[in-house]
């Protein structure tokens, strides 16, 4: 082979590289929804697109914002706290299964009180949501809280504005520890509360709390620990004491039965146990079950979230979540095979 001829050789080659690597795109994958687990879906994209060089932007706009979305086709995945019941997701065409596990927390603004030296129960916890309690010192309240100083100012509630699936949760809870909250307010994504101000996602409930002297709020844990919130202790369904972290959630969520529950749906609110946080949940994930063309956009969601359940468990640990177990991470994937479909009705992953 002559020089110049190998010169040429070379030239086609390096050209045709560079054309290669042009047409090689970096995915970018779209979510919207849920706050609650906004802190580790956040950190997991971060992570993600340093071991891959594939995108997801993520929107923390609350459940009810989530589901509008994915149901819009504005997002190639919806987010939700509150799973959706089988016929909505039957109607809509979607199917959902759970990200991660995570604890609803009561937090407080107060002088004087460290983190954790606050007890609540749910039954008292519903009467201060539901305006019946209004006082800091009220009798129910020292009752819990022997020998600690209670001021004797007016408890402002704070509230979720948006349709919220941590409102769901926290509500679903509050509902099954106090028989006249569940009456008179009940479950639901957005309640109609009779007292206290509203903030938007687990970011504005925070916010308000930090602001007001004397105020009640719930967030997710991870908002808890960034924002330095005082946050109280809770009378399980045993009748003991805990705090939140990881082991607690943890211990919830050793109750449910995830192969038998329809689209994952299990209820760890009020769980029994004698370490059990009674407001922990699991997040959920919506896609539709047909996707566009030859479903490229919903498998990059499958590989971003099959990475994140072999790959990010110690970052979800270090923001006190819990990873799904192996065990119920291999029925998420198994219902991926089965109910996710190109437009050709084939398969997806």
């Amino acid at each position: 082979m002559g020089f110049n001829h190998l010169i040429k050789s070379v030239a086609i080659a390096v050209a045709g590289a560079f054309a290669f690597s042009g047409a090689v795109h970096a995915a970018e994958i779209t979510g919207a929804g849920a706050s609650f687990p906004y802190p580790v879906y956040a950190k997991w994209a971060e992570q993600y697109k340093a071991a891959t060089g594939n995108s997801l932007n993520y929107q923390s706009i609350g459940s009810g914002g989530g589901i509008k979305q994915i149901k819009a086709k504005t997002v190639d995945f919806g987010a939700s706290d509150a799973p959706l019941p089988q016929t909505e997701l039957a109607q809509a065409g979607l199917t959902q299964f759970p990200a991660v596990v995570g604890g609803v927390v009561p937090v407080v603004n107060l002088d004087g009180v460290t983190p954790g030296q606050i007890k609540l129960s749910g039954q008292v916890l519903g009467d201060i949501y539901a305006g019946k309690i209004t006082k800091w010192n009220a009798p129910e309240i020292t009752a819990l809280n022997p020998g600690v100083k209670l001021p004797a100012e007016d408890i402002t509630v704070v509230y979720r504005s948006d349709a919220s699936g941590t409102s769901y949760v926290f509500t679903s809870y509050l509902s099954k520890a106090n028989a006249d909250f569940k009456s008179k307010i009940g479950a639901g994504t957005a309640v109609k509360w009779p007292t206290g101000v509203g903030g938007k996602g687990n970011e504005g409930v925070a916010a308000n709390v930090q602001k007001v002297k004397g105020a009640i709020g719930y967030v997710e844990y991870a908002y808890v620990k960034k924002n330095k919130l005082n946050y109280t202790q809770l009378k399980n369904k045993d009748g003991h004491f805990v705090s939140p972290d990881d082991t607690s959630f943890k211990a919830a969520t050793a109750h449910g039965d995830w192969a038998k529950t329809p689209g994952f749906a299990v209820d760890f609110t009020d769980a029994a146990g004698k370490d059990s946080w009674p407001i922990s949940s699991a997040t959920f994930i919506l896609l539709h079950k047909q996707q566009d063309g030859d479903g490229a956009k919903g498998r990059e969601v499958l590989k971003f979230f099959d990475w994140a359940y072999k790959n990010g468990g110690k970052t979800a640990s270090e923001l006190d979540y819990v990873p799904l177990p192996e065990s119920v991470t291999k029925l998420v994937e198994e219902s991926w095979k089965s109910n996710l479909k190109d437009s050709s009705g084939k398969a997806i992953w």
